[in-house]
């Protein structure tokens, strides 16, 4: 039986090369693994599973999708074999509203959003694995609203890791060199690290779109979401930490951030 409550996660995950490289974010990554509890199971929020209505998986053993292209081979030939738990779906399923969640039993998977982060946190895939899907028909305050609900799980021994970039304007990245981040980048990022904590209502991070860099930040929110389901997992009084950021090709955001 689990005792201590599992901590939530946002993880910046960039490039899929993060999987094949070593770097200060992926260094973080495996050290959260090393040092935070072990979770007996894993709800992942990923940015790359963005749908019509709200899903999660269902299947004993999700495949690994290679949602993406144009990168060396090493990368479609990596496997994240952890298994599924048709039975943490079913209680998400039962958290946020059984007529709202689908179960999906067949068609998704663990996406790059979720297993190439997972892969350097738990490399041997034997924590049970399943991805919650974002519906991009609602608002922010709705997927916030959700984070509250999945917060009973980290009582379970359930971690949420969600994955996305708080920064994700893949238009305007700078492939070459090291790029300086363009100034609405780093304004909207040092925004979001400024407000992680904010406590009353009309939270500055779910009305993101209120700051002056924001649409450049997320020309399309998917990236940001995310964040918005740790946030809400957050009970007001724990401490909320950022193990890694910066920002990398001038327009895509690192921050990592932990709750609890």
């Amino acid at each position: 039986m689990t005792t201590s409550r599992m901590p939530a996660l946002f993880l910046g995950h960039g490039s899929p090369m993060n999987v094949l490289e070593e770097n200060d974010y992926t260094t973080a990554w495996r050290e959260l693994g090393k040092t935070l509890p072990r979770p007996k199971a894993i709800v992942a929020v990923s940015a790359h599973w963005y749908t019509r209505g709200t899903f999660v998986t269902a299947m004993e053993q999700p495949r690994t999708i290679h949602d993406f292209g144009g990168f060396p081979q090493a990368l479609f030939d990596t496997q994240y074999p952890a298994p599924g738990s048709p039975e943490l779906a079913r209680r998400v399923q039962e958290l946020l509203a059984p007529e709202m969640v689908h179960l999906d039993t067949s068609e998704w998977g663990l996406d790059h959003g979720t297993w190439g982060v997972l892969i350097k946190m738990y490399p041997d895939a034997d924590i049970p694995v399943i991805q919650l899907s974002i519906d991009g028909t609602q608002p922010a305050a709705y997927h916030y609203e959700l984070g509250k609900k999945l917060a009973a799980l980290r009582d379970e021994g359930v971690m949420i890791v969600a994955s996305g970039n708080v920064v994700h304007n893949l238009r305007m990245v700078k492939w070459q060199g090291e790029a300086e981040p363009y100034p609405w980048a780093f304004s909207f990022d040092n925004f979001v690290r400024e407000n992680l904590a904010y406590k009353g209502e009309n939270h500055p991070l779910v009305n993101f779109m209120q700051h002056e860099g924001a649409e450049l930040s997320n020309p399309s929110p998917e990236h940001f979401l995310p964040l918005l389901y740790v946030l809400g997992a957050w009970n007001g009084e724990e401490p909320i930490s950022v193990p890694v950021d910066g920002i990398v090709m001038a327009s895509l955001s690192m921050l990592s951030v932990v709750v609890g």
